[in-house]
């Protein structure tokens, strides 16, 4: 037992992060729902329910290989990560992009505790045509004001903000998700390739990026790989087992309680983003086969209904929350949730008519080439996807005002990127050369191997069978991410897209990639028959070791480099303090002006606690008029509150009493680079100016 102890412990520290953070959301959501979400009942529930799965998840767990200097290796990458984020962690909170969108959606849950955000109407004098509470990320809809996203991360970052540290929760995250990736490469790829995995993920740009701020990606790739580290103890766990008993099976309540929770973290992906929907699907097709493979005997079918019910009671979660919560946000992702849903029902009806043919499917045997061309069909697949720059242009002609927003956006940065303008260019033929801008080469050829080699194993004897699910899951995501992304093309923020699955999922698979090329003897003693003196067993061990930790890791860390040292946006949160501080405490805000709008209607009822709305513009001008301003200023006054009138300039506010500026923030922002991995940051500065009629 002494010699299993250090695999058994990597075993369980690496399930941690998915099981606490299933633990919490389980916890989180109804009392979100009932308008509780509070210190108190969150901190007892949250804390016992990831206590429990945690618990659950843990004991007994299944025995890797690993040695010690293994561990405490992964651990160190991970604690180092997560460190250095928090110290160099951004401050978003002013609405421009996603991260503050989702920081002031968990800065409203953490001091109310309810949705969805009244419009404080009453404030202004009641309901006024004149009048406009939603914002950039916030929806007005049936009298109140509707966050965007899904609930899942808000819930998680309010942490922060109820211990006082808002900037950090991302960070520790970060750190998280570092140890979630290296217990799934030392589960399938062996322990030794753990600590560079570990590295070259937590070092990428990307990783690095997303672990500053809040954004929902690092949460939903700690489901997924805790799902998958589960899923394979799970059938780790039954496989041990073997026996007999009803059916052919012996009970194994380990066995089922982990595919019970893998088929639940899965599921809470959905809870975390909405794209989590599609990147289950693969888990869906899986528990069916399980389930059929039940009808033969094996012991793996055991876990198949265990984890489809799991998968249910998460997603069903997620789903609940996406309709109650989240609902506005639904439609206006109607043209591609309508169709995900669609691709679901047809993925569970193949699934369900497999699984009742399987006997008849057991039958046919595949034709003697089919592990070839399977192979050769995922080399042709990324080299397809290497040239498409070469071959198609990826364009979309704007129909909606945020599709003609989104190409303005494009143009200017064109502009600033000396590029050629044409703002309907969406640049995704070039996503394969992203994952190689942040990750390099080395690693998406050692990836591609991987995949075409299990490919043809899996095709040709159905083993390894515990890589049936991950390559199933990484496949699926990876082709349909890089294929489309659908996401403002810029970086990094365009990045972002690849950190749930992409990334971490290329490096599993080049971790599995060396060791296949380290098992391959007669590569070894052709090396050690033609090459130098030194290269003797031991030492070809030693520097091929020492060689492909160089290819993993130097690449993304040299990308990154350019950017790691340089938070950005910092400053926000003094700068917005301060103007809540020169607001009376009694005060309506009006804003007059688009951006400031924008920027800040959700800050001020979120942040300073102040009731806010936009003024209605008329179109073609980016301010209001005078004449509805001063209406509604003479509508707050008779209801006895102080009326505010805020803008971006000076000239905006001063028709109304004397300008006094509130805000001038001087920081650093993203890059925006559109066809080269970036490498540095812009400057930023926001103002603010406000007058007291």
């Amino acid at each position: 037992m002494e010699l299993d102890r250090p695999g058994r412990v990597l075993s369980a520290l690496s399930v941690v992060p998915a099981l606490a953070v299933a633990g919490w959301l389980l916890a989180g959501l109804p009392l979100l729902l009932l308008g509780w979400f509070a210190p108190l009942p969150a901190g007892l529930l949250g804390l016992a329910a990831a206590a429990l799965l945690c618990w659950a998840g843990t004991r007994r767990p299944v025995k890797l290989e690993a040695t010690w200097r293994q561990v405490a290796g992964v651990v160190a990458v991970a604690g180092a990560s997560g460190v250095f984020n928090v110290v160099m962690h951004a401050e978003q909170v002013i609405v421009r992009r996603d991260p503050a969108t989702y920081a002031q959606y968990a800065a409203w849950i953490a001091r109310h505790g309810s949705l969805p955000i009244p419009t404080q109407a009453a404030a202004f004098g009641g309901a006024d045509p004149a009048l406009v509470f939603r914002s950039v990320g916030f929806y007005q809809v049936d009298g109140a004001v509707v966050p965007q996203f899904m609930p899942g991360p808000p819930m998680l970052f309010a942490v922060g903000d109820w211990l006082g540290v808002p900037f950090a929760v991302p960070g520790v995250l970060g750190g998280l998700a570092v140890l979630a990736v290296g217990g799934v490469v030392a589960r399938l790829a062996g322990a030794r390739w753990a600590v560079p995995a570990s590295a070259a993920f937590a070092v990428s740009m990307p990783v690095l990026y997303t672990s500053r701020s809040t954004f929902s990606e690092i949460p939903s790739l700690i489901l997924l790989f805790g799902g998958l580290a589960l899923a394979h103890d799970a059938l780790a766990r039954v496989g041990a087992a073997g026996g007999t008993g009803h059916g052919g099976l012996r009970p194994d309540s380990s066995g089922w309680g982990r595919g019970l929770l893998a088929g639940l973290v899965f599921g809470l992906a959905v809870l975390v983003r909405v794209d989590g929907l599609r990147d289950v699907l693969p888990v869906l097709a899986f528990a069916g086969l399980l389930i059929a493979m039940r009808r033969f005997a094996r012991p793996q079918g055991m876990l198949g209904l265990p984890l489809l019910a799991g998968l249910v009671v998460g997603a069903g979660a997620g789903m609940l929350a996406a309709y109650l919560l989240a609902r506005p946000y639904l439609s206006y992702l109607s043209g591609s949730v309508n169709p995900l849903l669609l691709i679901c029902a047809a993925v569970l009806l193949l699934t369900l008519a497999g699984t009742a043919a399987a006997p008849l499917l057991a039958r046919i045997r595949l034709p003697e080439w089919a592990p070839t061309a399977g192979a050769a069909l995922v080399v042709l697949l990324m080299v397809g996807l290497y040239v498409r720059p070469w071959l198609q242009t990826v364009t979309r002609i704007p129909t909606t005002l945020d599709d003609r927003r989104t190409e303005l956006m494009i143009e200017q940065t064109q502009q600033v990127n000396g590029l050629p303008i044409d703002g309907t260019r969406l640049y995704f033929e070039n996503s394969l050369h992203w994952v190689i801008w942040y990750i390099g080469l080395p690693v998406v050829v050692l990836a591609t191997v991987a995949a075409a080699v299990l490919v043809g194993r899996l095709l040709r004897d159905g083993r390894p069978f515990e890589w049936l699910l991950p390559l199933a899951v990484v496949g699926w995501t990876t082709v349909t991410t890089l294929v489309r992304p659908e996401i403002t093309p810029d970086h990094p923020w365009a990045a972002r897209r690849l950190v749930p699955i992409v990334i971490p999922g290329l490096i599993l698979l080049a971790s599995y990639g060396l060791a296949w090329l380290g098992e391959q003897t007669r590569l070894r003693d052709l090396a050690v028959r033609r090459g130098p003196a030194w290269v003797s067993g031991p030492g070809l061990r030693r520097w091929g070791t020492a060689l492909a930790v160089l290819a993993v890791v130097v690449p993304p860390a040299v990308t990154s480099i350019g950017t790691a040292f340089d938070p950005v946006e910092r400053g926000e949160a003094a700068a917005v303090a301060a103007m809540c501080a020169k607001m009376p405490p009694n005060a309506s805000v009006l804003i007059v002006e688009r951006v400031t709008s924008d920027r800040f209607t959700q800050l001020m009822r979120g942040m300073c606690d102040r009731p806010a709305a936009e003024v209605v513009r008329e179109k073609g001008s980016d301010v209001a008029p005078e004449s509805q301003v001063r209406r509604l200023i003479e509508r707050v006054r008779a209801t006895g509150r102080v009326p505010v009138v805020l803008a971006a300039e000076a000239g905006q506010v001063s028709p109304y009493g004397p300008a006094s500026q509130v805000m001038a923030l001087v920081s650093r922002q993203d890059e925006r680079s559109l066809v080269d991995a970036p490498n540095g940051t812009w400057s930023l500065r926001i103002n603010a100016w406000m007058a007291l009629p």
